[in-house]
C-alpha cells in the first residue's frame, strides 16, 4: 500500500507542476495532495501542522491565481474584456500553439478582447495586454514556485527515508 501512494503522490506531485501553467488543473492543490498522500505511507508522515500550512499557502496562491492577473490588467488600464481575453487567450494559444501559446495566447487574448471593449483605442488596448500579461506571467511563477517546494519536499522526504532504510 505504501508503494501505491508514494507512485501516485509522485504523480500528482508532477501533475502539480504541470498544473502551475495549464489553468484548468490547480498546480499548488494537486502538488499538495501528493504531500498529503505521502503523509498516509507507514515510512513517511509529516505533522499536522505542516499538512495544515501547506494547504493554506496552496489555497492562497490558487486565489491569488484569479486575483494577480485581473490586477495587472486594470493597473494598465484594461477591463473585464482584458481579463476574459487573458484565459480564452491561453487556453486557445495552448490548444493550437502548445508551450508558446503559454506566452503568446494571454497576451493575444487580452489585447482582442479589449479592441472588442473599445475598438477606437488600441494603444491603450496594447498597455492592458502588457499589464495582463505581466500579471498572468506572476501568477504563474507563483504557482510553479510553489509547486517545485512541494516537489521538493516530497522528494527530499523520500530520500531521507531511503537513506534511513539501508
Amino acid at each position: 500500500m505504501d508503494i501505491l501512494l508514494l507512485l501516485l503522490g509522485a504523480f500528482f506531485i508532477i501533475l502539480g507542476i504541470i498544473g502551475a501553467f495549464v489553468p484548468i488543473l490547480p498546480g499548488p492543490i494537486t502538488s499538495w495532495v501528493g504531500l498529503l498522500l505521502i503523509h498516509f505511507t507507514n515510512a513517511i508522515s509529516f505533522n499536522w501542522t505542516f499538512i495544515l500550512s501547506t494547504l493554506v499557502i496552496a489555497v492562497v496562491v490558487y486565489i491569488l491565481d484569479y486575483i494577480i492577473p485581473a490586477l495587472g490588467t486594470k493597473k494598465f488600464g484594461g477591463s473585464k474584456y482584458g481579463i476574459i481575453g487573458t484565459t480564452v487567450g491561453l487556453l486557445l494559444g495552448l490548444i493550437f500553439l502548445g508551450p508558446l501559446g503559454i506566452i503568446i495566447g494571454p497576451f493575444t487574448g487580452a489585447f482582442i478582447g479589449e479592441l472588442i471593449h473599445d475598438n477606437q483605442n488600441s494603444n491603450r488596448a496594447f498597455k492592458a495586454a502588457i499589464g495582463s500579461f505581466i500579471g498572468f506571467l506572476f501568477s504563474t511563477g507563483l504557482k510553479f514556485i510553489v509547486s517545485i517546494i512541494f516537489a521538493g519536499l516530497f522528494f527530499s522526504k523520500i530520500w531521507e527515508v531511503k537513506l534511513l532504510l539501508f
